[in-house]
């Protein structure tokens, strides 16, 4: 049996599965899963719906994982296309979710049907790892179902995460990491008074300004082998104050520091708490990490993979760790896993969209990767 990338893609396109929802996406691929052999398993956690679905019990153990969640639309008004109409206009599948990342699952189901059409005498295993919690807070999805997965006899030789990794053409980029995300909350207290009486007052903004300056002032590293240098952005700077004749009570800022394998979350928040004492101002700190680095370092899987790209592309990818995070930081504590999927040139936005050409491409990719890995070539 095998199967057509659009007709799939546009199926869960239009399936509105907006985090934490999944409104039949899931259901949708476990039929379509199920047709070609794969055993299901719906494994909800909370509120959130989760796939695992596996063909074969035994030999190497390849796992494709992705989500069938996606962010909020917008205002629909702005769409050209209805986003969960999943409209072809010249080549292109609008929606939302086309690129990041139901394409790719649609892509990875259509690649496995032609896969085991042609496989001789396949004797391994291959599995999705699917979540509708990936946009979301990221703790009832793809960690809960490792966890299963561990549990019950399902932990993969190696995985493949879907996401849109390629900046302008097919074949650019596999993500062999992702850099940590680090947040932080700093607050500076002061006296609130008249601005003619600042001898009355004490004034948090100066220091606030100085930790600031500090702060983005200081070079982290220079990073690393595989990834950029750590950088901190300040993202808010607020001090509730109306009036424009009162020194204000407080003052805080927020800001957010991605960091490269040169640190882990402790390492970097003692580091932020040093440079702030050096200013010499009480301040309260509150940190938070979205996620540790991490790393799958080159070796077989990640050059099968390279291998499968540059075969169907003509290109040689780059490994990289740029972007935002994604699950496989939860899945390198399982196996060694990569990503590879379309361009990431509108995910998230309105008019998200992928070209059909593009979907067809990493669909042969995916089935290149299959007879690499299980060595049918």
């Amino acid at each position: 049996m095998s199967y057509d990338v659009l007709s799939l893609s546009q199926g869960l396109i239009r399936c509105a599965s907006v985090t934490p929802e999944d409104a039949g996406a899931q259901v949708f691929l476990a039929e379509r899963l199920a047709a070609l052999g794969f055993s299901c398993h719906h494994l909800p956690y909370g509120e959130v719906p989760n796939l695992f679905a596996r063909y074969g019990s035994g030999g190497k153990h390849l796992c494709f994982a992705g989500h069938t969640d996606v962010v909020p639309t917008g205002p629909e008004n702005l769409w050209t296309y209805p986003p969960f109409g999943a409209a072809v206009h010249n080549g292109i599948l609008y929606g939302r979710g086309a690129s990041d990342m139901k394409g790719a699952v649609a892509a990875f189901a259509a690649a496995s049907a032609s896969f085991l059409e042609r496989a001789r005498n396949f004797e391994g295993s291959i599995s999705l790892l699917i979540t509708g919690d990936e946009e979301g807070p990221a703790e009832d999805g793809t960690v809960r179902v490792l966890e299963w997965m561990a549990q019950n006899g399902h932990v993969p030789d190696v995985a493949l995460v879907g996401e849109p990794t390629n900046p302008d053409e097919m074949g650019q980029e596999i993500k062999i990491g992702r850099r940590g995300s680090l947040s932080g909350l700093l607050r500076v207290e002061g006296k609130q008074g008249h601005v003619a009486y600042p001898h009355l007052a004490h004034n948090p903004l100066p220091p606030l300004i100085r930790m600031l300056d500090a702060l983005s002032d200081y070079v982290f590293d220079k990073g690393s082998a595989y990834f950029p240098s750590t950088n901190l952005e300040v993202t808010s700077i607020d001090v509730g104050n109306k009036a424009g004749n009162v020194i204000p009570a407080a003052g805080s800022a927020a800001f957010n520091i991605r960091f490269n394998d040169r640190w882990t979350s402790e390492t970097l928040g003692a580091k932020v708490r040093e440079i702030l004492d050096k200013v010499g101002h009480d301040y309260t700190l509150e940190l938070s990490c979205g996620a540790e680095s991490f790393i799958t370092r080159p070796g077989d899987w990640s050059h099968t993979v390279l291998r499968a790209v540059q075969d169907i592309t003509g290109r040689k990818a780059e490994y990289t760790t740029n972007g935002g995070t994604s699950d496989a930081r939860f899945i390198v504590n399982y196996c060694p896993v990569v990503e590879f999927g379309v361009l990431n040139k509108t995910i998230h936005q309105i008019d998200e969209h992928a070209a059909v050409s593009d979907l067809e491409t990493l669909t042969r990719v995916y089935e290149r990767m299959l007879m690499l890995y299980f060595e049918q070539v």
